[in-house]
């Protein structure tokens, strides 16, 4: 089969593009029919920069990318920007079809342009959108109102909201609005509890937002092309602007699918009466994880109806007596909340006691057969590898916080249980004394945690485990896979900030600049990202990730 997808190349080569031929005709039969490209390494390639098509990155579309296209199919390893650039009939793999069609845009074709619907067309990251917000004084006065008297309140006022996104407009009027956030959750206008909003204050905060499309009138003219819920970030806790959005777009370069999507956009919000338009920067554009977040994945989960847990601080899945609760549409917060299906609370909730209860007392032989039989073990240890090797100590195995469980059945013994990453933006170095942690970047991977969060722990007491869970480590720092060894990491970082930079200055006075450094709270400020020293987190993480390399051979 190579010998033959090899003479295709070398007739069309021969006969369409005469100088790449010469090449190929000088090599003797033999080795036309055994050779193959030799895997370059796009690392240091800024991958916003390469053209689909380009599949080399050589800066131009040629027959040595047709040739490349046939070594990948023939099984010669390439990583996801490689893989990314071959798929260039944009059906999310890579497949003869490739082949075909980019072999016609060497003969004079033209190249397919993909069709973004839906998720694909919000959270394009091609794009930087814009977000304009138009809220009436009163109903902004009900916000201020609601965060004076609790700082957590999850309760929605009305707004408009316009999308403008290419040229291309879309606009919705009376849509929920709240703030969103734990530790970064502040008021977005003054200083001062009590106080109702100031015509064309000058005191203003960027924080964090949610908008519900469909809070107030549920029909489908409210979304953004079939999207109903939005979640606004502002990186109130990331000087550098790219932590959150590198660990989410890391997740999906190494193949996890549970994790949610992420671009950057710019927000304005009007507060009627006043002169201008407010414009708080560049912010975050997250998926949130809720019930059109399951339907959307609903092939891989095998189901979309079941029950969704948001865990946060004290979730250690070791107390079935503890604060569980649904959302019921209240300012409370609990320690395990029934996220969907909440009419099932106590279907649920027996559930997720099963569950710990068996997690914290089958016997380890026990426990081996009954792991595999709840979850995908390779994911849930990829997932968690890569959640370690970014650094994320305010996680489950520390501080028993920040994630979501998915239970993609009803009943004790016939589901399989989804472990899905949140919250990153207290990563790559920022870090503090946390359970097992005192430096994030230098701490063991194989002892990240405390065994009294025994999820990860007692599942890695198992050598083939442990062994899963070390490899996928490994690949994460190996340059081949190009997804935070330094050089691809920074290249990815130096991608985005070439397209934000020019925005990041606003009307708030907050977070007016880049810079590189970890967040103030945090206990290890010498920590960077952009330079080649002994104190670039990704150095770091990598030494102390291949210091496992000896128990994985």
């Amino acid at each position: 089969m190579k010998n033959v997808y090899y003479l295709i190349v070398a007739f069309i080569a021969s006969t369409f593009v005469p100088a790449q031929a010469a090449n190929f005709m000088s090599e003797s039969e033999a080795d036309l029919f055994t050779s193959a490209v030799e895997f370059k390494s796009t690392s240091a390639v800024d991958p916003f920069s390469i053209q689909v098509g380009d599949v080399n990155a050589d800066g131009q579309i040629s027959i040595a990318d047709v040739t490349l296209m046939i070594d990948i199919l023939l099984g010669q390893f390439a990583n996801y920007d490689t893989r990314r650039w071959a798929d260039v009939n944009h059906d999310g793999d890579v497949t003869i079809g490739d082949v075909t069609v980019l072999i016609d845009y060497l003969l004079g074709g033209e190249l397919p342009q993909p069709v973004k619907e839906g998720y694909d067309y919000v959270w394009d990251d091609q794009v930087i959108p814009e977000i304009h917000l138009n809220v009436s004084v009163d109903e902004w006065n009900r916000l201020l109102a609601f965060y004076d008297a609790n700082k957590y309140t999850a309760q929605y006022v009305m707004a408009n909201i316009i999308f403008i996104k290419e040229g291309d407009t879309t606009r919705v009027d009376s849509v929920g609005l709240r703030l969103r956030g734990n530790s970064s959750r502040h008021r977005p206008e003054g200083n001062q509890y009590g106080v109702p909003h100031q015509t064309d204050t000058k005191i203003w905060r960027r924080v964090n937002f949610g908008v519900n499309l469909r809070k107030y009138v549920d029909d489908d003219d409210h979304t953004i092309d079939g999207i109903r819920k939005i979640h606004l970030r502002c990186c109130s806790a990331d000087p550098s602007y790219v932590r959150e959005m590198f660990c989410y777009n890391l997740f999906t370069r190494a193949g996890i699918w549970t994790a949610i999507r992420d671009i950057y956009c710019r927000l304005w919000i009007h507060v009627e009466g006043d002169a201008n338009e407010v414009y708080f920067g560049v912010y975050q554009l997250l998926e949130p994880i809720d019930k059109r977040y399951l339907k959307d994945r609903k092939d891989k989960f095998g189901s979309s109806n079941s029950y969704l847990w948001k865990c946060r601080s004290g979730t250690s899945l070791t107390n079935p007596n503890g604060d569980i609760w649904y959302d019921d549409d209240t300012d409370d917060r609990h320690a395990y909340t029934l996220e969907t299906q909440t009419e099932e609370f106590d279907t649920a909730k027996v559930q997720l006691v099963d569950f710990m209860n068996k997690l914290n007392s089958l016997n380890d032989e026990e426990f081996y057969v009954w792991i595999q039989q709840v979850t995908d073990v390779d994911l849930l240890l990829h997932t968690y590898a890569i959640s370690v090797a970014l650094g994320s100590w305010d996680d489950y195995w520390n501080h028993a916080n920040n994630y979501y469980l998915y239970f993609s059945g009803k009943g004790l013994d016939d589901y399989k249980f989804f472990f899905i990453p949140y919250d990153y933006d207290s990563t790559l170095g920022t870090c503090t004394t946390a359970g097992a942690q005192t430096d994030a970047g230098r701490q063991n991977p194989i002892n990240w945690g405390l065994p009294r969060n025994p999820l990860i722990y007692r599942i890695i007491k198992f050598e083939d485990f442990r062994e899963i869970y070390v490899k996928y480590l490994l690949e994460a720092v190996d340059e081949q896979h190009g997804l935070m060894d330094r050089k691809s990491a920074q290249a990815r970082i130096n991608g985005w900030y070439s397209r934000i930079a020019p925005f990041i200055t606003n009307d708030t006075n907050w977070e007016m600049a880049i810079e590189d450094k970890p967040a103030a709270f945090g206990t290890h400020p010498e920590y960077n990202l952009m330079n080649d020293d002994s104190n670039n987190f990704f150095n770091v993480k990598a030494q102390a990730i291949n210091s496992l390399r000896n128990t994985a051979e």
